[in-house]
């Protein structure tokens, strides 16, 4: 049986080859440049690693480098990228890898390459969390584009109509009063609950130091703190009546930007890289909509989780490591890099020691529609932004939150929290 699984899977890698060619780079092209190998989902990833690329060659006239940046459909790339470093041959140099498809790339011994020669010289300017999710026995594997800060989004309109000071938002409780003088001054909800995905759920729970699964991998889903935050989001939609499922259940459905773009919710929580969304499909809200932390769960507590990410990986199959290696720091660890991450592609940059240069808080479109304290916002919240614990788990546990969770307590209504949560957490740990 296992035997027929490998050359089932060796005759799919032979015949992605045959239709792709060949993807590890020659040692030297004729024109003396060194081609570097770089598969990714995400077109914008390319056009933000070819500027680096072409900055590199600047930079570094003696070790010019080819980038060969090649974007395949999510799924066909990750499940390629496994094939490959599984069978042995094929790999590029870079990949990225999505972070809840990371701990399929960390089971066994890891077929990627140790970073930590690169992390560890800048990890006092950086969000450690955001490497230790990428991490496995003491050693990095990953290097992602953002922090993923979450924060909240306010609509700055309704809540005046209301009376309402988000400045003076402090703490949950303070969020749910708020939003009782939203719905009963404006008729409007104060947010939305995803029901499909996990940003409405996720975030609450790493701000109070719980989580899925904890660093030794063993399943806390069924936890205490975690059930009181499900009830909480239950609360506010049953109870206290501020906030209502997300139109098509999350908050990237065309449905949802179109509620959201008529002002019919006065707030919503998601990470800094969801600022895309509002300046892409949302236009009718630019100047409305302001960032601001988390409301804490008690006084002093965390105002904010990083969720989300892509950790940009080096195969050990690359036949030029050290090179990848140091076009990938340059790429994604340098000030000028995470500069560019900003500038190309609107994400909080891991590096917080840029968060203060006048590149990032020079005017765009971002400053346009959010006003200029973004960063200032972020800055404030750098030492609370903790990260989810990954294993090898998650995937399955994440799908059947959405699936069946969220749906069953929130949609349905045919479980309570505790129930639902312990259903699964059971399951998970058969």
């Amino acid at each position: 049986m296992k035997k027929s699984v490998i050359a089932s899977l060796l005759i799919l890698l032979i015949c992605f080859y045959s239709l792709t060619g060949c993807t590890h780079s020659q040692a030297t092209q004729s024109n003396g440049k060194t081609e570097l190998t770089l598969w990714t989902f995400v077109p914008q990833h390319v056009e933000f690693y070819q500027k680096m690329a072409k900055r590199w060659n600047e930079l570094h006239p003696d070790r010019q480098i080819t980038l060969k940046a090649d974007n395949f459909p999510y799924a066909d790339m990750h499940n390629k990228l496994l094939l490959s470093l599984y069978s042995g041959v094929g790999a590029p140099d870079l990949a990225d890898i999505e972070i809840n498809r990371f701990p399929n790339y960390l089971k066994g011994k890891p077929q990627l390459v140790p970073l930590n020669d690169l992390i560890e010289p800048v990890k006092d300017k950086v969000i450690l969390s955001r490497f230790e999710i990428y991490s496995k026995d003491g050693k990095y594997y990953g290097i992602d584009f953002h922090v993923g800060a979450t924060v909240m989004y306010y609509n700055t309109e309704i809540l005046s109509q209301a009376g309402v000071d988000p400045d003076q938002i402090k703490t949950w409780d303070d969020y749910v009063e708020a939003g009782k003088k939203v719905k009963a001054k404006t008729g409007k909800m104060m947010t939305t609950v995803e029901i499909t995905d996990l940003w409405s759920y996720w975030p609450m729970v790493i701000q109070q130091n719980s989580d899925f699964i904890d660093r030794h991998g063993n399943v806390t889903l069924d936890n205490k703190t975690n059930i009181k935050t499900l009830q909480f989001l239950y609360d506010m939609i049953e109870k206290d009546k501020i906030a209502q499922p997300a139109p098509r259940g999350f908050h990237h459905s065309e449905d949802y930007y179109a509620f959201m773009n008529k002002g019919e919710a006065a707030s919503v929580m998601m990470p800094m890289w969801y600022m895309g969304r509002f300046t892409d499909f949302m236009p009718d809200l630019k100047g409305k909509i302001i960032v601001r932390p988390l409301p804490a769960w008690t006084k002093g507590g965390m105002r904010s989780a990083g969720m989300g990410g892509t950790g940009t990986a080096v195969t050990n199959q690359s036949k030029h490591v050290k090179l990848a290696k140091e076009f990938l720091a340059f790429s994604k660890l340098s000030k000028e890099g995470n500069i560019e991450i900003w500038k190309t592609l609107g994400f909080d940059p891991v590096r917080w020691d840029v968060w203060d240069l006048p590149e990032l808080n020079a005017p765009n479109k971002y400053t346009e529609y959010f006003g200029s304290d973004i960063f200032k916002t972020l800055l404030s919240i750098k030492d609370e932004i903790h990260s989810p614990h990954l294993s090898d788990k998650s995937p399955q546990m994440n799908q059947l939150l959405r699936s069946e969770v969220f749906f069953n307590t929130l949609q349905r209504r045919s479980q309570t929290p505790a129930e639902s949560l312990k259903a699964v957490a059971e399951e998970m740990r058969r």
